[in-house]
């Protein structure tokens, strides 16, 4: 497949400048070479990749320091080219026992919101610093620094500045880590275990044939996934760099007390007492058809010497699982916030069948400590339990249909289950005009609780509306299930809601951007009327501050409205046509409606990293972003696929023609993962574009024959659909010229790797 689609076949004159994209021109055959060096773009790309990173911001628990963070722009190659290992759905930088790939922090300062005082933090020179979290009584947080060999945990005092390494030990990263004990004196980590012997000796010489087995007369739906396991080498790696051995280490003396024994734990996370544990240990066998998620596990309650005080469940392998469904038997276990050591969890009433008739799908369960007999049920749900957020004496419970796109919430009072619900919300998922909102929570010593003041929660959303986004902050009053209107962005920029301060919603910390100026922290009071602002990051590259960007509407041929964002280049002339590059990503919708409601916003500033489609404007190009690529009609949808996919095309390109921005003769198309598919099938029927670009996409559906993005039907029920939706199918189709870039390992979900990877006639193998 990807020796015909990876060739470029065109007849037509080639758009996209070559050094740009670090490639050759369009429609020009390149010898085999052993190895071509890297090439560079032009200098005004090196330098907008060059400059220093807008910082990130943190906001500590008490809402009274800013935590930045100084950031690279762009990772070396040599931080790419790290070994990795591809590990039961993990990459593995054996090195380090971390997940692998390029850590982009360099840098971290704490400025108190009050006093306006910033303080860099001092860590170790040419380090790479993940956070971990803040103490407690958030004069301390701490954080990771990745060396050459490992994985060091660090502390940082915010008053004073120092930081200091905890411990010599080394963590074990590739699971969540760390967790503050309550005392603020201690953590709860994951280290290499003491004394591990050296890796696994490599064999050269296989025992035996790789053997998959299905059992007789089981059927399995099986995903596409990537990395996973291969052979016996590999499961003796998975073993030997994911065993960690559990810790509480003293932050201040940095020594150690085992908890429990060494062990293979997908979750760990403390009662919000600090008594107890709750721990996801994995179990074996393994297998080579799913990641480790699926592998069989046990979930058990330790006290902090770790022995097990209850086992909450003993999950079997998971590979036969179909679209939908969910295992049966405890899911979901977790800590309930606000109750010293209270757990809950959901278990299916249907079977976990999605299509099975029942008069409610899930119920929610808890147990206290010490966890003896039976879980008291403090909920059902009709529709698939989708999620529930802990007040200190209220809860709110989402359910989801899945069919219609649909989603419920109601407040209730998890401890009298009995009293009536109130049903806040109800509605479709797919509409974002109409959107309430999420409730807002604050990290306390009990658990991630709900920020309430007296009879109000606080809800904080996009706020989209017909002429873009408008964040927006709400009061919500529980006893009447109304919400009030406390703030919203202005309409010249986007602002939106990061923290509020106390708990009344009159001050709050927004994350304020408009076209021409980057995003910055603000401090805003409601009662004292001002607006203070607590950052001032400058423009990453100024040298894209001319960039005109727009909301463009127009409406596709069956009258669906769509919009997307039309970027023009610093330098443009009114009523010169230029160059035009669409990127896009199609997206399935229940009904036209909701297809139409406005999905891009020009108030936001213009950001350009990485791989983005956004620096063609550096060379003289037009960009339309996001033009709407809906395909509408719930289930059924790609039935017309490919017909909506060319009549959404159609009326985009019509539009820029129509602005006097375009020409029909130099208009190019490209997506990322699906957007990739996009851009092979417009090119494969239709002839809008003279060329497109294709970043990691998956072209050929029968390589996924238990269904893609929202299609849930397997290739044996529609094959005719998989056909012609699949490039691949059409490829003898597309005249114009389509560059196709793949990882070498591709990380995209879906897109296996064969995906990029063909044989030439000299046997050769060939990535594209």
């Amino acid at each position: 497949m990807t020796a015909m689609l990876g060739r470029i076949i065109s007849t037509r004159r080639a758009f996209v400048t070559a050094a740009l994209l670090c490639t050759v021109p369009l429609g020009m055959a390149t010898p085999a070479n052993a190895q071509d060096p890297y090439k560079n773009p032009p200098q005004n790309v090196l330098d907008i990749l060059d400059a220093p990173a807008t910082p990130g911001v943190q906001v500590s628990p008490n809402n009274q320091w800013l935590l930045l963070i100084d950031r690279t722009n762009m990772p070396s190659i040599a931080q790419v080219a790290e070994p990795m290992l591809r590990l039961a759905g993990y990459r593995v930088n054996p090195a380090t026992n971390g997940p692998h790939g390029p850590i982009r922090n360099r840098g971290l300062r704490v400025k108190n919101i009050a006093t306006g005082v910033e303080r860099v933090i001092r860590t170790p020179a040419g380090g790479a610093f993940l956070t971990v979290g803040w103490s407690p009584d958030n004069q301390q947080f701490a954080f990771t620094n990745s060396t050459p060999t490992g994985i060091e945990l660090w502390v940082a005092d915010v008053a004073t500045g120092v930081a200091r390494k905890v411990t010599s030990a080394s963590l074990n990263t590739l699971t969540p880590g760390c967790v503050w004990m309550p005392d603020g004196a201690r953590a709860l980590c994951k280290f290499v275990p003491a004394g591990r012997p050296m890796t696994p000796p490599d064999s050269r010489v296989p025992t035996g044939p790789a053997i998959q087995e299905s059992s007789p007369g089981r059927s399995s739906v099986i995903r596409t996934y990537q990395d996973l396991l291969q052979n016996p080498r590999d499961e003796a790696l998975f073993e030997y760099y994911f065993t960690s051995q559990m810790a509480i280490v003293d932050m201040k003396t940095g020594a150690l007390s085992n908890v429990g024994k060494p062990g293979i734990y997908l979750g760990t996370s403390r009662s919000p007492d600090g008594q107890y544990l709750l721990v996801t240990r994995l179990n074996k066998p393994y297998s080579y058809l799913v990641p480790a998620r699926l592998f069989p596990q046990t979930v058990e309650v330790w006290n902090m010497r770790g022995d097990v005080v209850r086992t909450v469940v003993d999950v079997p392998l998971q590979d036969n699982l179909p679209a939908q469904w969910v295992r049966t038997g405890p899911r979901n276990v977790a800590w309930r916030p606000g109750q010293p050591a209270t757990l809950y969890w959901v278990e299916a009433r249907d079977g976990g069948d999605p299509k099975a008739k029942a008069a409610t799908r899930d119920r929610v369960v808890s147990l206290k400590a010490p966890f003896k007999g039976e879980p008291a049920e403090i909920a059902q749900t009709k529709e698939r339990f989708a999620g529930m957020q802990w007040g200190e004496n209220v809860a709110l419970i989402s359910d989801y249909d899945n069919p219609r796109r649909w989603a419920r919430t109601w407040l209730f009072n998890p401890d009298a289950p009995a009293t009536p619900w109130k049903l806040l919300w109800d509605m479709s998922v797919e509409d974002v005009y109409h959107n309430p909102g999420d409730p807002l929570s604050r990290d306390t010593p009990l658990g991630d609780l709900l920020i309430q003041n007296a009879d109000f929660l606080f809800l904080s959303g996009a706020g989209a509306t017909a002429e873009g986004d408008r964040p927006f902050l709400d009061r919500l009053d529980i006893r009447t299930g109304q919400s009030e209107r406390i703030w919203r962005s202005d309409v010249s920029g986007y602002e939106e809601i990061t923290a509020l301060i106390g708990n009344d919603g009159r001050k709050f910390l927004t994350m304020a951007e408009s076209p021409k100026n980057p995003p910055n922290v603000q401090l805003h009071d409601l009662t004292a009327n001002t607006v203070v602002a607590l950052t001032a990051f400058k423009d990453p590259a100024p040298q894209l501050t001319g960039i005109r960007k727009q909301l463009v509407k127009y409406t596709r041929k069956d009258g669906v409205p769509l919009s997307g964002t039309l970027y023009l280049p610093p330098d443009y002339k009114e009523g010169t046509k230029l160059p035009v590059f669409v990127w896009a990503y199609p997206q399935e919708f229940q009904d036209a409606a909701m297809a139409a409601q406005t999905r891009s916003d020009a108030n936001l500033f213009t950001q350009i990293g990485g791989a983005s489609h956004l620096f063609l404007l550096t060379q003289g190009y037009a960009v339309f972003d996001g033009p709407g690529m809906p395909i509408i009609g719930g289930d059924t949808a790609n039935n017309t696929y490919i017909q909506q996919l060319v009549a959404s095309a159609e009326a985009a390109v019509d539009k820029i023609v129509d602005m006097g921005i375009a020409d029909r003769d130099r208009i190019g198309v490209g997506g990322h993962s699906y957007g990739a598919f996009m851009t092979a099938n417009l090119l494969a029927h239709s002839d809008l574009f003279r060329a497109g670009i294709a970043r990691s996409g998956a072209y050929n559906r029968s390589l996924t024959p238990f269904g893609f993005q929202n299609e849930e039907r397997t290739f044996w029920e529609v094959p005719n659909l998989y056909a012609e939706m699949s490039p691949f199918w059409n490829a003898h189709k597309i005249n114009e010229p389509l560059l196709m870039i793949h990882g070498e390992a591709d990380n995209n979900m879906g897109t296996f790797p064969m995906q990029s990877v063909a044989t030439g006639r000299d046997g050769a193998v060939k990535r594209f």
